[in-house]
């Protein structure tokens, strides 16, 4: 697929998913997540005050009865103080009425006197008694009223402050459930307001501070996403160090570096297109060349039939290259036609192609032994170690007289097996790869040693090497130059070749 083509469906696909115009459409202040906030803040305070209000309508209870207690000791005390004079009856249903009760019974010095009483009831429905009240008892006694309350008789007892008298009150629990569920509808319109105010003040801080930065992250994702090429899509980042400024940063440094991808996607789009246009006049020369350099087997001289065969090789590779020159944008490489390749056989051609002038003062040293077989595609293989030279004696010639004296210029060619892995060293003494290409190393477009490079030879090489299911590294050594290592596997032999062979062998 052309990189045009890939830029344009990925520019598509990030348009899509972002759910078009409707994901750009405004959410408004308390659409979206803030909206979402908004709400799960005031549950959360109306959780915590339902939490907060039963041990308050509890201890409201509490306080209530200890009041109608406190008025009956009151009563009670004056009444004990008026001894042995006995109270009309109006006057008892005044002191009753006053403090809300049916009956007010004193304990005194172990005993109990009824003080005064009106229409006194036949049975107590509960009793509580005021002394020490554990909270949780509390709780339960004033959800009981809550419920069931309102209609049902209840005795109440507790001591009168400090003392050893005790007070004891008889009456219907309906003002005080009365009282409570007053108490209750108040605090929770209080509770309303308190969690309306608390949101109100969280929310506006933390769109502040949160919402409002994911609006601009998801806001310049959208714009990016619908033109990346354009440089003012890209996300201004604040100088900030918490989490979503550090997102922001990150987020900016991806989308220069997608701007930069992309822009090498149409730079690999446009070299498709003019390689193709030369690819096909150039097939018709190369063509009509090797019909021509056939008939130079015919001529009977010496130097031509030593160098027509190797004329007729490289002419045929070039045609081979026109055949597949396409092959590394549509996406990767033929799969290799793998095989024993004599290595030192290869190396020679290598040498043959390079032909290096004996003027340029390159030396060429070859460390292979004859016998040294590599499981390769020739060409292939060819193609890697050719790009790895040629680029060694482009450093070297251009180094001219500039260089060291002492430094000899040279390329050296070496190899050796290690089990079913060989390993080739292709090392020069020139001035090295530059800090800028050791960073883009096999990087199209961006791992070229020279001026006017395209990067393209050490890309190709690797993704030749890494479909022989082998390695291609840069490596560091002590002096001047360069060096490259290749190391390529042999195929796994099966079991079935594997048993034939032994039993051929036997």
């Amino acid at each position: 697929m052309p990189a045009s083509d890939q830029a344009d469906k990925l520019s598509a696909s990030t348009t899509a998913s972002d759910g078009g115009s409707d994901a750009r459409r405004p959410l408004g202040l308390f659409g979206g997540l803030s909206g979402k906030l908004l709400w799960l803040i005031v549950v959360c305070i109306m959780l915590a005050e339902v939490l907060i209000f039963f041990p308050s309508v509890s201890a409201m209870r509490l306080r209530w009865l200890d009041e109608r207690l406190s008025a009956a000791a009151a009563a009670a005390i004056v009444i004990d103080g008026l001894q042995p004079v006995e109270l009309t009856r109006a006057l008892q249903k005044e002191t009753l009425d006053a403090t809300g009760t049916k009956a007010i019974v004193l304990r005194k010095d172990g005993t109990s006197r009824l003080l005064a009483t009106s229409d006194m009831p036949t049975s107590v429905d509960e009793q509580y008694d005021l002394t020490n009240v554990p909270a949780l008892t509390a709780i339960g006694d004033a959800l009981d009223t809550l419920i069931f309350g309102g209609d049902r008789m209840i005795r109440v007892y507790g001591p009168v402050q400090d003392t050893n008298t005790g007070v004891e009150v008889v009456m219907k629990d309906k003002h005080l459930r009365n009282a409570m569920l007053l108490y209750s509808r108040n605090v929770f319109l209080l509770s309303i307001l308190i969690s309306l105010f608390t949101a109100t003040l969280i929310f506006f801080a933390l769109n502040r501070i949160l919402i409002h930065p994911i609006r601009r992250l998801t806001g310049s994702m959208q714009e990016f996403s619908s033109d990346p090429e354009k440089p003012e899509h890209v996300f201004a980042s604040d100088g900030g160090r918490d989490e979503l400024s550090v997102a922001g940063r990150h987020l900016s440094a991806m989308q220069l570096e997608l701007q930069k991808t992309l822009k090498q996607q149409k730079n690999l789009a446009a070299l498709g297109l003019a390689v193709s246009k030369i690819n096909h006049d150039m097939r018709n020369i190369l063509a009509s060349a090797q019909l021509m350099s056939d008939r130079l087997v015919d001529v009977d001289d010496p130097m031509v039939k030593r160098f027509a065969p190797k004329l007729l090789r490289t002419i045929d590779r070039a045609v081979g290259y026109t055949t597949e020159v396409l092959s590394y944008g549509q996406a990767t490489e033929s799969a290799p036609r793998r095989r024993a390749v004599r290595l030192s056989v290869l190396i020679e051609d290598v040498k043959d192609m390079l032909a290096i002038d004996v003027q340029s003062g390159v030396e060429f040293v070859e460390q292979v032994g004859l016998d040294l077989e590599v499981d390769a595609d020739n060409e292939q293989l060819f193609r890697v170690i050719h790009n790895l030279c040629r680029n060694a004696l482009q450093a070297l010639t251009a180094m001219g007289d500039a260089g060291n004296a002492e430094v000899v210029k040279r390329i050296t060619v070496s190899a050796q097996r290690v089990g079913s892995v060989v390993s080739i060293i292709v090392d020069d003494t020139g001035p090295g790869m530059p800090p800028k290409a050791r960073q883009n190393l096999f990087a199209a477009f961006r791992g070229s040693a020279r001026s006017g490079g395209t990067g393209l030879g050490l890309a190709i090489a690797r993704e030749l090497v890494l479909a022989h299911g082998g390695t291609i590294a840069l490596v560091e050594k002590p002096s001047v130059g360069t060096q490259f290592r290749i190391e390529i596997p042999d195929r796994p032999v099966s079991l079935e070749d594997y048993r034939s062979r032994t039993l051929h062998e036997k």
